[in-house]
């Protein structure tokens, strides 16, 4: 599915600046410089991830690759890392399948909700090198887009949270929840009967304090490091999502680089992949005592949470919202 080379006019000036004057990937001499941007704060797991991942590609590398990271939403919010990647005014990042829905609407299916076995079975259906459904899209991706998609890390099940106890779809009916500014979070959200608001991450504290809206969902690891447990109440356990994070680089950028550093960048990714997955699994359990010592609420199965009740009416929706998914989701569930 092709679309049109044509910049899109919201672009920030930022970009220009950065096109003419720094480049994604310029060269000093043999050196190339990747500037990889992400959204995610400091301490959230996904913030050690390109950290590492830097770190071990430019030692490996003997600085033929140097890779400088920009977290925080430094260099733009969600849109603009995409499409300053997609143009070449950033060399990496990192963001949710969904983020590059834009370019081929059907990769917003790895996000679907409750499709993964478990987070081993996630990892797999989300790395082109193991994944043929993935492979398949993202050679789409490639072609049309000048993005290539490299890997993916675990951030953790994803989470809601909200200023009022919730057990089932019936105690959100009418409240605005936030979700990401795509169609699946969308519908997932609407599954769970509430009203899907899109809100920016970077304007979320915000929108919960002001009750733009009155609750939103994420990893615990990132609802910890954003602090917005400090605007929330409970915790509902819903583990809607295994939420795996892509990792994905500017095509024309990928293409300078020569075959054994490409090799090097993606161990690398593989390799911290591995060790996200497990410091989420630590920092989850921590964060569950933390909270609970501020008083945080936990809602889960054990004290009335009705999972099957919201899986269903998620699942529901999502079914009729993306009746051409079917055979997208039975291949990713062939995945082993």
């Amino acid at each position: 599915m092709k679309r049109s080379k044509k910049i899109p006019f919201y672009l920030p000036a930022i970009y220009l600046y950065l096109f003419l004057v720094l480049f994604s990937g310029c060269r000093d001499s043999d050196k190339i410089i990747i500037r990889y941007a992400h959204v995610g704060v400091k301490d959230d797991p996904q913030s050690r991830f390109a950290d590492e991942v830097a770190k071990i590609v430019n030692t490996k590398t003997a600085g033929r690759i140097e890779i400088r990271v920009y977290p925080n939403a430094q260099l733009g919010n969600t849109s603009e890392l995409v499409d300053g990647v997609k143009y070449g005014f950033i060399g990496m990042s990192h963001h949710d399948f969904s983020s590059l829905s834009t370019f081929h609407k059907d990769l917003s299916v790895f996000n679907a909700p409750y499709i993964y076995r478990d987070v081993e079975h996630a990892l797999l259906a989300t790395n082109p090198q193991t994944s043929p459904i993935l492979t398949a899209m993202n050679n789409e991706l490639i072609k049309h887009s000048d993005i290539r998609i490299l890997g993916s890390f675990y951030r953790g099940a994803r989470q809601l949270t909200t200023k009022f106890p919730v057990y089932s779809i019936e105690d959100l009916k009418g409240k605005k929840i936030r979700g990401l500014p795509f169609p699946i979070w969308m519908s997932m959200i609407k599954g769970m009967g509430a009203i899907p608001t899109p809100v920016e991450f970077s304007e979320l504290t915000v929108a919960l304090m002001t009750r733009l809206v009155v609750g939103q969902e994420n990893p615990l690891n990132t609802i910890y490091a954003a602090k917005i447990f400090e605007v929330q109440s409970h915790i509902i356990m819903t583990n809607h999502m295994h939420s795996c994070l892509c990792v994905f680089i500017h095509e024309k950028l990928w293409q300078k680089i020569q075959e054994s550093d490409k090799k090097i960048i993606l161990d690398a990714i593989s390799e911290v992949s591995r060790m996200a997955e497990k410091l989420v699994r630590e920092f989850d359990e921590q964060i569950k005592e933390e909270l609970s010592s501020k008083g945080l609420v936990f809602i889960d199965e054990s004290n009335g949470l009705d999972i099957e009740n919201i899986k269903f009416s998620v699942l529901k929706q999502i079914n009729a919202d993306f009746p051409e998914w079917k055979n997208y989701i039975n291949e990713i569930q062939k995945v082993k």
